[in-house]
């Protein structure tokens, strides 16, 4: 098992943003992006980290890049730590948890795509027939499949919670061409991931992707289509009319329900098993999605 890494500062390498889960150092024009093995819920960073899952989510994210590598410009440059410049050259704890990419000017908003009523979105239809503003047919169930994927955008919050908001006001936060821009990429995206997966016995629920902009060309930006920014469902189980299992954090979730967590820090800590079996359910997406990955020689 490799060993949990759990902060970039833990190996002498202070990061100028440290987000739940990722490390990131800023190098002018470039950035470096070390995903850790921290995990969150409710917002509220966990005190066991998920070893290796800084690994796997950057290689689903790498194979995601590859697999749109013809249709789609990404901020991604290397994740081979010997084309890094120092202090980061050849440091062998960032193999696989590491991306040398291109800075954008990155546009302030949290592109969401979905393709099934679950999450808050399920919550918001229950109150009002609406997800985002946008009104769909009555009598709709839990994990049930919409007849088209929908746009609903959320806020870019670098702390807290992202919220939901409507189109028009995603369109007063980004100029409305733009705004009209990122719906129509994000949607053709989710459509054709969501075939990709469909054909591994994965449903893709739902996805939020960001992008930025590079000398007046938009890019996707930061990680694609893990398990930290979807809901992955295995297709064998899914049924509509309840919550499904998933290949995400939804089983740490689970967890802290069950003891009722209050929410609101100090989180408690996870039993072994938790961490062992959320750990599996990343693997497992990895490996169906991706089989070519190695992660047994990474892990």
């Amino acid at each position: 098992m490799v060993t949990a890494f759990v902060s970039a500062q833990d190996y002498g390498l202070k990061p100028d943003l440290a987000g739940k889960v990722r490390d990131i150092f800023d190098l002018d024009d470039r950035l470096l992006i070390v995903a850790t093995d921290r995990i969150s819920a409710y917002d509220v960073i966990l005190p066991d980290p998920i070893p290796g899952k800084g690994i796997i989510l950057t290689q689903m994210t790498l194979g995601w890049y590859e697999l749109f590598s013809g249709s789609l410009a990404t901020h991604f440059i290397t994740s081979n730590p010997d084309e890094y410049p120092s202090p980061f050259k050849g440091r062998a704890e960032l193999i696989g948890r590491s991306m040398l990419v291109k800075k954008a000017n990155r546009f302030d908003v949290e592109c969401v795509v979905r393709g099934y009523l679950a999450g808050s979105g399920w919550r918001e239809y229950r109150q009002d027939g609406s997800v985002c503003g946008i009104q769909l047919p009555d009598g709709l169930m839990e994990s049930s499949p919409l007849e088209m994927p929908i746009f609903t955008p959320a806020t870019k919050a670098d702390s807290g919670h992202d919220e939901n908001i409507s189109f028009e006001s995603m369109a007063a936060i980004v100029p409305a061409t733009i705004a009209e821009q990122l719906r129509t990429m994000s949607i053709s995206i989710y459509k054709e991931a969501h075939e990709y997966a469909k054909g591994r016995g994965i449903i893709l629920a739902d996805t939020k992707f960001e992008f930025g902009e590079i000398n007046d060309e938009i890019i996707l930006i930061d990680e694609m289509l893990s398990p930290d920014s979807s809901r992955f469902w295995p297709q064998d189980l899914y049924q509509p009319g309840r919550s499904q299992q998933s290949f995400d954090k939804q089983y740490i979730r689970d967890y802290l329900d069950e003891i009722k967590w209050d929410r609101t820090p100090p989180p408690p800590s996870l039993p072994k098993d938790v961490v062992e079996r959320s750990l599996e359910r990343y693997r497992e997406a990895c490996g169906r999605l991706f089989p070519k990955i190695n992660l047994e020689k990474m892990l």
